[in-house]
């Protein structure tokens, strides 16, 4: 073989050895299941401590949960089944009661400047209250499916299901912008009942356990409470597979401000619990 075959062959062997190198097992450059797509840090697991165990209707398929002015309020979800409640969250007692028409479906609520909002979900109808009396005052056209509701004190705060947050002006509902939620794997979606704790938004994540803490400004998610076996690790209460099935999950967060205590129940649970984050 002459000097020229020679380098010919020594080129044509260092490609293949490159190309192997860059698509075989030691270079594959595609990300494996569970590894971060983004550079989005991984949510930090917030831990939390129980400080209460009460009473909550098993009738009450939750869809909204506020504490206000140390009072409970609750909206429930289902048609010819849905509510807006003040409850005495203590002893789960309802202290008066809203029956929505047969055919709406309730979804979250907030209070805002004594005013309540309820959503329901595909009937893109936004329920307007006087708090004071709980009478209906007005209601408000809204495009996307009702999920969960909050508020930052200025600007209502809604989720429809998906990876979105919108930012909503009260008065009129002028939507004023959108904010994706994502976490180290990409987009995050589920979003559900919402609210605002200290400068984040808290989402129960539909058919899941867990309670979402949320950068309201980056979308992010910084950070995840684990509710699994709740129920059973705390008030020694085992649903069973059907109940879950029928709807029984976790949804349901309230912040009493005065305190910085959460309150957190599911459809259909027969208990509320009190926390305190670590």
């Amino acid at each position: 073989m002459n000097c020229y075959m020679l380098k010919k062959s020594v080129f044509w062997i260092a490609c293949v050895l490159f190309l192997w190198s860059c698509n075989g097992n030691g270079g594959d450059q595609e990300s494996q299941p569970g590894e971060p797509v983004n550079n989005i840090p991984p949510p930090a697991l917030v831990s939390y401590s129980v400080l209460n165990i009460y009473p909550h209707d098993t009738s009450a398929f939750t869809q909204g949960l506020v504490y206000y002015n140390n009072q409970m309020y609750e909206g429930t979800g289902q048609k010819n089944e849905s509510t807006l409640r003040k409850v005495d969250y203590k002893t789960g007692r309802v202290e008066k009661r809203v029956d929505l028409e047969s055919t709406l479906f309730g979804e979250g609520i907030t209070i805002l400047n004594d005013t309540l909002y309820q959503l329901t979900w595909q009937d893109h109808i936004v329920l307007v209250y006087s708090l004071k009396d709980l009478k209906p005052v007005r209601k408000i056209y809204w495009a996307n499916e009702g999920w969960g509701i909050t508020h930052d004190g200025t600007n209502l705060i809604i989720s429809d299901g998906t990876d979105k947050l919108y930012f909503v002006r009260p008065g009129d509902f002028k939507l004023l912008k959108i904010v994706s939620v994502s976490n180290s794997n990409g987009p995050v979606y589920k979003l559900n009942e919402l609210e605002y704790i200290d400068g984040y938004v808290y989402a129960n994540q539909w058919e899941t356990d867990n309670i979402l803490k949320i950068d309201p400004h980056s979308g992010f998610v910084t950070g995840v409470l684990d509710f699994k076996d709740a129920l059973k690790k705390l008030a020694n209460i085992n649903y069973d597979k059907q109940a879950v099935e029928e709807g029984a999950v976790l949804n349901g967060i309230a912040w009493d401000a005065a305190t910085g205590h959460i309150f957190v129940t599911g459809k259909r649970w027969p208990k509320l619990l009190e926390i305190k984050l670590n």
